[in-house]
């Protein structure tokens, strides 16, 4: 294979010369910085669509959107660099490069809903129907910024022959993101590595989670509900395809993954919140009789 060429050889597709960026006016742009600003606009789109539908002021997302997603990069790069200290250590200013990627969706949401929850106070709003309404713009964005992993040729998984089997060249991914077992598979004089592609998973199970939401928003029994649908059904997928996932990020002197750990967390964390809050509501209604 070529050094820029992509190849899903059990679905006859053959892709070549796969660009990582391109020029505007002598100026180089990163694909991978253009898909997640696509990501971006398209999830402040959908989440302001999802407020006019409700009867809430797209105003107000957009407003939101404007802090929310400055401090969300910095919280992905934040947790990426946490756990990667090794890479950054002996040449800080690399911290600031986030071209090459490096950017850990998990430090995203952590921030965003972070500042969600403190913009909501400072507005006199309600922070939960805010959570339900922002998380479908979330989950959009990250389904399409995951393309830009596609085209940086890295989030990828261990080896597998199966339908989605994708081929890269070895000279066109990170050192580090190269398994032992990835080395084994290789047959002799290939200059690729075959793999899953986990950044393709994610991106398909992220747009499932949104079709969920929009068709459940109509039954929601109390405000947070989708967000706990959101971090419940991104954390199940999450869990698993974090597993195969060879350039994970581990908890600091284990092997353990550590967002694979969050996101177990948080889909058990999600689910019992919600049958919690549920039966309170149904003994709520009941009311002193109930007793």
């Amino acid at each position: 294979m070529d050094i820029m060429d992509i190849s899903f050889p059990n679905l006859g597709i053959y892709l070549r010369n796969v660009p990582k960026s391109f020029s505007v006016f002598g100026f180089e742009i990163a694909l991978y910085g253009a898909i997640i600003g696509l990501g971006v606009i398209a999830g402040i789109l959908m989440a302001a669509r999802q407020a006019k539908v409700t009867g809430q002021d797209p105003d107000l997302y957009w407003d939101f959107s404007i802090y929310a997603v400055f401090l969300s990069v910095v919280g992905a790069r934040i947790y990426y660099v946490i756990f990667r200290w090794d890479l950054y250590k002996d040449n800080l200013l690399k911290i600031f490069n986030i071209r090459e990627g490096g950017l850990a969706i998990y430090g995203g949401v952590i921030a965003g809903f972070t500042t969600l929850f403190v913009y909501a106070a400072l507005k006199k709003q309600n922070a939960l129907r805010m959570a339900d309404t922002a998380v479908t713009g979330l989950i959009l964005g990250q389904a399409i910024g995951r393309w830009g992993n596609f085209t940086n040729r890295e989030v990828f998984g261990e080896y597998t022959d199966g339908l989605l089997a994708m081929r890269l060249p070895v000279a066109a991914v990170r050192e580090w993101d190269i398994s032992q077992s990835l080395l084994a598979h290789m047959e002799e004089g290939a200059n690729y590595i075959q793999v899953h592609p986990t950044f393709l998973y994610e991106s398909l199970w992220n747009l499932a989670v949104l079709l969920v939401m929009l068709l459940y928003w109509k039954h929601k029994k109390f405000e947070g509900e989708i967000a706990l649908l959101y971090l419940g059904g991104y954390g199940l997928g999450r869990a698993w395809i974090e597993g195969i996932r060879t350039d994970q990020l581990f908890i600091p002197g284990t092997t353990v993954p550590v967002s694979q750990v969050l996101a177990i967390v948080l889909f058990v964390g999600a689910l019992v919140c919600d049958l919690v809050v549920r039966r309170r509501r149904r003994a709520a209604d009941k009311g002193p009789e109930a007793e």
